[in-house]
């Protein structure tokens, strides 16, 4: 006889009960859940997560990639008939679908590798939680420079045409927004990110740098592979670092003034269909073994305290997260001052 394992329990079938710390799947009318995601998690959501949840828990997943913002819109749009089951998106948006109260909180109960999580990485009493933390500095073209040893380098004459830098409508957008604040002012991070009129006034004088700005992250970092930039700012190590690896001639750089953590959040939806097994979903996405894989393809940082893997942040420079809630109770009006500075 086989031996009885966690994984041989969640495998048997859609009707069985599952045992020990891992949620119940009974009588699901199908196995399929449809997961919101970012765009440019596709080539890790597609060789680790896809086929991992088909052998532990049964589930066909169907992944929707696109920005955060565009998944809470798609769950504000279908209020009380969702079809997406589980979203994957930024803490600043995670916060946006709190208020509209569009989440159903996890509980212990339902997801028990959240007894597993470090410390900061449940938010709202189970509203989300984080799965990875990639970081952020500025990707490069390695053809065409050595480096980037400062943020800067964006502002240089000799960057001139040669840069893209990502909308507000992008949480990496963030990034280069919160730069400017500091170089403007010469504050440190936790200050200067409450200075938005100098950030602003900063961005202005990059615009004639500027090739485009890009809300489709792919798009961008393609012109970066070609040449046709020379550096793209903001961007996570878990979709260059990858690419590097893959062959591209690009390389992430951390920058002297600092670099940025993105705590990736999994929620489940209010009202999302096959919830149970959407919840045995969450459970293996913030478990031990699949966030050890994930880390490692993304050079980013697991929160499971029982991870192994994934790549150490740089040492000796500075790491921010901003102030996602006063992210959150300004970023519309940023955004809409942000287009229209460079539309002009």
């Amino acid at each position: 006889m086989p031996k009885l394992t966690r994984r041989t329990l969640l495998k048997t079938t859609a009707g069985a009960a599952a045992a020990l710390a891992t949620p119940a799947i009974v009588r699901a009318q199908s196995n399929q859940l449809v997961i919101g995601c970012a765009a440019s998690h596709t080539n890790w959501m597609e060789a680790i997560v896809v086929p991992h949840m088909r052998e532990a828990i049964g589930a066909e997943v169907i992944f929707e990639g696109t920005r955060s913002a565009v998944n809470l819109e798609k769950m504000v749009a279908n209020r009380g008939n969702q079809y997406l089951s589980v979203i994957q998106m930024d803490d600043p948006v995670m916060l946006q679908a709190v208020d509209e109260g569009l989440l159903d909180p996890l509980t212990p109960e339902m997801v028990p590798s959240l007894s597993e999580l470090r410390e900061g990485a449940i938010h709202l009493d189970g509203m989300w939680a984080n799965y990875a933390q990639p970081w952020a500095g500025v990707a490069y073209n390695t053809d065409m420079l050595d480096g980037v040893d400062s943020w800067e380098a964006l502002w240089s004459p000799e960057a001139a045409g040669r840069v893209i830098i990502p909308s507000l409508q992008n949480t990496e957008g963030m990034w280069t927004l919160f730069i400017a604040a500091m170089l403007a002012t010469g504050q440190p991070f936790d200050a200067a990110q409450y200075e938005i009129d100098a950030a602003f006034d900063k961005l202005g004088e990059l615009r004639d740098n500027l090739l485009s700005v890009y809300t489709q992250m792919p798009q961008a970092f393609n012109l970066l592979e070609q040449g046709e930039i020379t550096m793209l700012p903001g961007n996570f190590s878990s979709f260059a670092l990858p690419r590097r690896d893959a062959g591209s001639p690009i390389d992430l750089a951390a920058p002297e003034e600092g670099i940025f953590v993105m705590p990736s959040g999994v929620c489940l939806v209010d009202g999302a269909p096959n919830r149970e097994l959407s919840a045995a979903y969450i459970n293996e996405l913030l478990s031990a073994d699949l966030q050890s894989e994930i880390a490692d393809f993304t050079s980013s940082l697991a929160t499971n305290t029982l991870s192994t893997g994934g790549a150490d942040l740089p040492e000796g420079i500075g790491v921010y997260s901003p102030d996602w809630q006063f992210v959150a109770e300004n970023r519309r009006e940023w955004t809409e001052r942000f287009d229209q500075l460079m539309a002009l």
